[in-house]
């Protein structure tokens, strides 16, 4: 197979669409960029950084995505990918985390990760088949100021 420049601008936007999803909670809307027999492998900080956790089709990724609730803001910055010509891709990103820990001191958990997937068209379009997340590192910061909402 060979991927083809509209291929790779697609599948540019599917991998946006799960980081703008994520960030405004579209739940329905980050399964809906799956295959419906897909498989969303996550790790378990602090413990585990690398894949651990798999989740099963739709349900399973709304569920496994449903903790991004507890947390007020974050922001999943894409700040590299590869589209390989068998299907597959590897997203390089940085999520913060905001929360407030302590009242009136808010922080960000940054962590500094990537993502393998394997895409497969469907229905029209690219959708993830498979995506395992692996974090490389995890830091801390105070936040001065945000804005939450």
């Amino acid at each position: 197979m060979t991927l083809g420049t509209g291929d790779r601008v697609e599948l540019l936007d599917l991998v946006s669409r799960y980081a703008l999803y994520a960030d405004r909670r579209d739940l329905p809307g980050v399964a809906g960029l799956f295959t419906e027999d897909a498989v969303l492998v996550l790790p378990d900080p602090p413990g585990s950084l690398g894949p651990a956790r798999t989740f099963a089709g739709r349900d399973g990724i709304v569920e496994a995505l449903s903790t991004l609730n507890d947390v007020p803001v974050t922001s999943h910055e894409i700040v590299g990918q590869v589209f390989e010509a068998d299907a597959t891709g590897h997203v390089t990103c940085v999520a913060h985390h905001l929360t407030e820990r302590e009242p009136g001191k808010p922080s960000d958990l940054i962590w500094h990760m990537r993502y393998s997937d394997v895409y497969r068209r469907e229905d029209g379009g690219w959708r993830f088949a498979r995506r395992a997340l692996q974090i490389d590192f995890i830091e801390t910061r105070p936040v001065r100021r945000w804005r939450v909402g």
